[in-house]
């Protein structure tokens, strides 16, 4: 019994030391609710990921009136929240969100760009309702003010 309880401590830390010794980078974006969805909260988590960036969002709501299943819409655009430019990287080929057991709701999406080239320039990402919905921004996070993980 007790040489399975240190084989199961030794995998333990091990697989904790392979998780802060990676060299992956990860950044925690905060997605800020628009006027049109005041009162919710989201998060955004990019990731390496070989040589495109993953992206995983955590939202608490979206407006009312929307029809479930959410679908949503995400993008990367060029410039700031506050000042947006173009879209640089459109995440569409799939709309659908997962209900959390949380009030919310979690999709992932990936963007055929190095997490590096969004660090280093000045881009910001958005998330829409369908067209379904009235094609409404719900909320927008500045990629340079998230905080590596």
């Amino acid at each position: 019994m007790k040489l399975k309880n240190s084989l199961a401590a030794l995998m333990v830390t091990t697989s904790l030391f392979g998780c802060t010794t990676s060299s992956n980078q990860s950044v925690n974006v905060t997605l800020v609710a628009t006027r049109q969805n005041i009162g919710q909260i989201g998060n955004v988590v990019l990731s390496e990921w070989d040589k495109q960036t993953g992206l995983s969002f955590f939202i608490s709501g979206a407006p009312s009136g929307v029809v479930l299943p959410l679908r949503l819409y995400s993008f990367i655009n060029k410039g700031s929240c506050q000042q947006p430019g173009p879209v640089a990287y459109a995440m569409n080929d799939r709309v659908n969100t997962e209900r959390q057991p949380i009030r919310g709701w979690a999709f992932s999406r990936s963007a055929p760009v190095p997490l590096q080239t969004l660090l280093a320039g000045e881009y910001s990402i958005l998330v829409r309702t369908t067209a379904t919905d009235g094609n409404v921004d719900i909320f927008c996070g500045d990629i340079k003010q998230g905080t590596n993980l």
